[in-house]
């Protein structure tokens, strides 16, 4: 058995959001292009910051403004490394919160696969529909995807 794209990618984003250092929810991002990965990001702190896990989240109204969000951290990669998002998917393990899915959308994805619904605001499904960016849930189980793998060998 071989794994679809999404499942493919999902599991890439899954694998990212171990590495995020928020406590409150982890989340990973892969940025797809032509079926290539070109960048990934996962929730966390500023480089070289103090980390949630290491001294708790800086909530203010109800949000850690400690952390960058992993849509923000792929798009940054990409920025940084001069690699362009036009055109490209984004696989993310939750639903992008409204301020990720504007940046998403200003930077030129066009698909958003998410693994898990997570507060999806009115204000982001609706800029979603107006600028035709396809949005999609995608069913993802880690452990079957991954036992399935462990059984082919």
């Amino acid at each position: 058995m071989r794994i679809d794209w999404h499942q493919y990618f999902l599991a890439q984003s899954h694998l990212l959001s171990l590495r995020s250092t928020c406590e409150r929810l982890k989340v990973g991002a892969t940025i797809v292009k032509d079926n290539r990965v070109i960048a990934g990001g996962y929730n966390g702190s500023v480089s070289g910051e103090a980390h949630c896990i290491d001294v708790g989240c800086l909530i203010e109204g109800k949000h850690c403004i400690r952390t960058i969000h992993a849509e923000i951290n792929a798009l940054l990669q990409c920025s940084k490394f001069g690699v362009s998002t036009e055109g490209a998917s984004i696989y993310v393990t939750h639903f992008p919160c409204v301020h990720c899915t504007k940046s998403l959308i200003q930077a030129g994805i066009r698909y958003i696969y998410y693994a898990e619904d997570y507060k999806n605001h009115p204000y982001a499904l609706e800029l979603l529909g107006k600028t035709g960016v396809h949005y999609e849930r995608i069913p993802f189980n880690r452990d079957n995807v991954i036992d399935a793998l462990h059984q082919q060998t």
